[in-house]
């Protein structure tokens, strides 16, 4: 299957914390069919910044090119920024 036809995504997923601590960057895939948080973990935060009280804490980002899964448990009261780096499709399909 071609990334057009699952919907995959690839983001490079980077977490700033207070103190100027960095987590990552995080290797992570989204598609329609494979779970994982990466999409979730960036509405929550935006809504969190929006004044949204944060509802979830553990989050999953699913990493196709090492086969592996980060597990975060974030307190978004010590996030000051994520940084979503997608990777799209280019205009040729390829």
């Amino acid at each position: 299957m071609s990334n057009s036809e699952t919907g995959l995504t690839n983001h490079e997923v980077t977490i700033c914390l207070v103190g100027g601590a960095v987590l990552g960057p995080f290797n992570a895939t989204w598609s329609k069919d494979e779970g994982g948080d990466v999409r979730e973990l960036v509405r929550e935060y935006d809504g969190y910044l929006q004044g949204e009280k944060q509802r979830r804490f553990k989050f999953h980002l699913h990493d196709t090119y090492t086969n592996t899964v980060h597990t975060l448990i974030l307190n978004f009261e010590q996030v000051t920024g994520l940084c979503d780096h997608v990777r799209l499709r280019s205009q040729t399909g390829g």
